[in-house]
């Protein structure tokens, strides 16, 4: 996690207001999608438990249904992600609240399970730190504090700027991918609500439009949901593109614990046929790189030459093992 300091392309503006905005200084967000109430759920509070249990789960099924709706933007969004990290760049996922939390979740992740310096994929959430245990939802009203962020990580052209605002219109976000795209750096938004309800002047526009809440506007439900969706395959087909995994194996997982030194085990024991004792071997002498411990195995080379090969290719060792085979 990163602390913060105090598609189609549309015109610039954080939000499209309503009617009456001019003379409500607060903005009246209700005619957002995000906001509205859900006729499905009008009896909430009269539901019985497992009345409640079965709503939820029929609602939630429209998260699955808003990610696959947004295929084509994700897809464009992993390729665009991969050819800069590829080129040196890093991917940042910048967000408040609830949006913020999934964001640095994602990025948390990566590490551990494709051993990615920490540095390579960053979440930066308005109120830093703090913020990930207790609510600091007030900070997402200052646009200057999200391109004050892009300014801190000294975002450049080969980075990618994820902004992620369920409502679409959180002036953090806007305010930190307007310096993105100042800076050069790939832009994405992603967003639950209709461009036509709120634009956004990105490179590549994702729409997860997953309805009304159960609880209207708490877009930690469905909406969340689907983040935490799109987040995934976005992360994932990224390391993928680049590398990281082998089949559906992560052979670049970073054994750092009892678990993550079984998992390791088990991904050489079950791809190359090695007993268990065979394979632990093979882990240790690899530096427990369990990438550089298959293709030692397979192309019966030292881990010195292996790691030249790999560096070569890229990381990639499907080309790496090809290459000893030619």
């Amino acid at each position: 996690m990163t602390d913060s300091p105090p598609s189609q392309s549309i015109p610039s503006g954080d939000s499209i207001p309503s009617d009456d905005s001019q003379s409500d200084p607060y903005g009246n967000r209700g005619h957002l999608l995000t906001e509205q109430a859900n006729p499905a759920s009008h009896s909430l509070d009269q539901l019985s438990t497992g009345e409640i249990v079965d709503l939820f789960n029929q609602e939630d099924a429209r998260a699955i249904a808003a990610v696959a709706g947004a295929r084509e933007a994700l897809a464009a969004a992993i390729d665009c992600a991969a050819a800069r990290l590829r080129q040196g760049g890093r991917l940042f996922y910048v967000g408040a609240g609830t949006s913020g939390r999934l964001g640095v979740l994602d990025a948390a992740e990566c590490p551990p399970t494709f051993c990615t310096p920490p540095e390579l994929v960053q979440g930066i959430i308005a109120g830093g730190a703090g913020a990930l245990i207790r609510s600091s939802e007030d900070l997402e009203d200052r646009a200057e504090d999200g391109a004050a962020a892009i300014a801190h990580h000294q975002i450049h052209a080969q980075d990618v700027v994820v902004g992620i605002t369920a409502g679409g219109t959180t002036p953090y976000v806007h305010g930190a991918l307007r310096a993105a795209r100042q800076r050069g750096a790939a832009t994405v938004f992603l967003a639950c609500v209709p461009a036509e309800q709120v634009s956004a002047e990105v490179d590549i526009d994702i729409r997860l439009i997953t309805g009304p809440e159960i609880l209207a506007g708490s877009t930690r439900l469905k909406a969340g949901t689907a983040t935490k969706l799109a987040l995934n395959i976005l992360s994932t087909g990224v390391m993928v593109k680049l590398g990281k995994v082998y089949g559906n194996r992560m052979v670049d997982v970073a054994v750092t614990n009892k678990k993550l030194h079984d998992r390791a085990l088990r991904i050489l024991t079950d791809l190359t046929g090695l007993s268990r004792p065979d394979a632990a071997l093979l882990l240790e002498n690899s530096g427990r790189r369990v990438k550089l411990a298959l293709l030692m195995h397979w192309a019966g080379v030292d881990a010195e030459t292996g790691d030249r090969l790999l560096m070569e290719h890229g990381g990639n060792l499907r080309m790496a093992v090809a290459s000893v085979a030619e």
